[in-house]
């Protein structure tokens, strides 16, 4: 389970990173990065309590 949200998390990077390169759907941008660093958190609080 944690190395699917990594590999979301991951793919929203990407797809935010090249929106930005891109100038595309700038609201979009924006939604994805705040979407991966709720990934980050999650996985972050997650791991901390399995171990």
């Amino acid at each position: 389970m944690v190395s699917l949200i990594w590999t979301i998390v991951v793919v929203l990077f990407v797809l935010w990173l090249l929106g930005f390169a891109l100038h595309v759907a700038g609201g979009l941008i924006h939604l994805l990065l705040i979407l991966a660093i709720i990934g980050i958190i999650y996985n972050l609080l997650v791991g901390r309590r399995a171990v």
